[in-house]
């Protein structure tokens, strides 16, 4: 992979993970929420009910520490914990209604955000931004199956 490219996601990466991005954000959804726990309860909106252990996967923290973030989220009544049938030793995460209004608020305040960011970019130059990311996320979602 050439440098430029390579500086250039990491970049992209570094912003959408700083926390003046997370405060930015939070700020155009009007919400008042710890910035810790946004990431897991959007997740959980798109992925639960899951459990504690692919949450943890998913967003690349320690098991302790996303059981204490959902507990918190669990406080907040936006996150529920439920039994899973298949193992009755495994709680998952599921959104509430309250819950699932929050992440729909912050879609929201996300898209907004990104208009921004895109003004002045051409329909074909956003297609073509989609199609690739897609076709890199898609690609990275494979390394380590054998390549």
């Amino acid at each position: 992979m050439n440098r430029k490219l390579y500086t250039a996601l990491m970049d992209i990466v570094g912003m959408l993970n700083s926390p003046r991005y997370d405060d930015i954000l939070l700020d155009e959804a009007g919400i008042s929420l710890d910035r810790a726990l946004f990431p897991l309860l959007v997740r959980i909106d798109s992925l639960g009910p899951i459990s504690i252990a692919e949450l943890a996967d998913q967003v690349g923290r320690d098991h302790s520490t996303v059981s204490r973030q959902v507990a918190k989220l669990q406080t907040l009544e936006l996150v529920a914990r439920e039994t899973r049938i298949a193992d009755q030793r495994v709680r998952a995460a599921s959104i509430t209604p309250q819950g699932r209004n929050v992440a729909r608020t912050l879609a929201a305040a996300r898209d907004r955000l990104f208009q921004r960011v895109l003004t002045g970019w051409t329909d074909e130059d956003q297609r073509a931004l989609t199609r690739l990311n897609s076709k890199l996320a898609e690609s990275m979602r494979h390394v380590g199956d054998g390549d």
